[in-house]
Formats: structure tokens, sequence, C-alpha cells
């Protein structure tokens, strides 16, 4: 991907990782018809940002697939359901990372779903989840380690509404 999120190559998901090459990644952010939102942690085996909090489900774009084909696919295969609406688009950002995070950059685009369907995340991806009120989890923000693109992706969220 180039610094406007067009297709410049393809290589492996490892070979981007490793080599720090920017690609594309959805990310969608689920809420439960009470209007509670999926949070889990991630499994300490998991290549980029191991046993940290996430508000999103999602991942990596493959090679030839669409963003908005990703996001269902990711929703359904992390949550561990199938039928699930198709995920609604809201914005796209360049995620650059700092600090840990330093070295990775992606462009991310943000979904967001409604999942009324018993969840059974994926053992490999997650570690544990529920599914929490808006205070619950602004209470655990300061509290938890979130992966940083997540958090960068919530408050970008946040953001939309107070527009």
């Amino acid at each position: 991907m180039d610094a406007s999120d067009q297709v410049i190559g393809q290589v492996t998901r490892g070979e981007a990782t490793a080599r720090g090459l920017r690609h594309r990644c959805a990310a969608v952010f689920v809420r439960d018809g009470s209007g509670r939102i999926f949070v889990h942690r991630r499994t300490p085996e998991k290549l980029i940002f191991p046993s940290m909090y996430d508000m999103f489900v999602g991942g990596v774009v493959g090679a030839g697939e669409t963003y908005d084909d990703a996001a269902l696919r990711e929703a359904e295969e992390e949550l561990g359901v199938s039928g699930l609406a198709r995920p609604v688009p809201l914005f796209s950002f360049l995620y650059e990372g700092t600090g840990a995070a330093a070295g990775h950059t992606w462009w991310s685009r943000v979904y967001e779903a409604r999942c009324d369907l018993p969840v059974n995340p994926q053992a490999e991806e997650v570690a544990w989840h529920a599914f929490l009120t808006e205070e619950e989890l602004a209470g655990r923000l300061p509290q938890w380690d979130w992966v940083p693109d997540g958090l960068e992706a919530y408050h970008r969220l946040q953001g939309l509404g107070e527009a």
C-alpha cells in the first residue's frame, strides 16, 4: 500500500509484518442487541500485540479481497458466528505505530456491526471476551493494555459522535 491506500505490490502477511510494510486491515466495532460492545483479550500467541485488549474484531485484508469482504469474514471468524449482517463502513485512516508499535503501519477501514447471535470466539485468536456497556468500557480504558491501533480507531469513532 502507498500513502493513498493504493496497492503497489503483494507479499505474504508474515513478510509484510517482518519488513514493516504498509498493508490493509478491517476493524469491526461489534454491539449486541442491548448496545453493549464486544471486547476481547488477544491470545499470547498472536504475532502482533499479544495478550492485549481490543474493542474491535478484524484483521488483514487478503490479496484480491475487498475491505468489505474482509470485515465480514474476520468478524464471523473471530466471533465464531455465521450469517452476520454485512458490517457498515464508517471511516478509514492510516495507522502509523509509535512506541512499542513503531514500525507497524496499515490502512484501517473501520466498520460497525450488530451481533445478536451467540458468540463462540476462535480460541486461537481470543483468550477472553465479554460484551461491555459504554460505561464499563470507559472504566477499563485506563486499566487495561489496549492494542494501539484499536485504541486510536476507538478515539476516532468517539469523535464522530461529537461532530
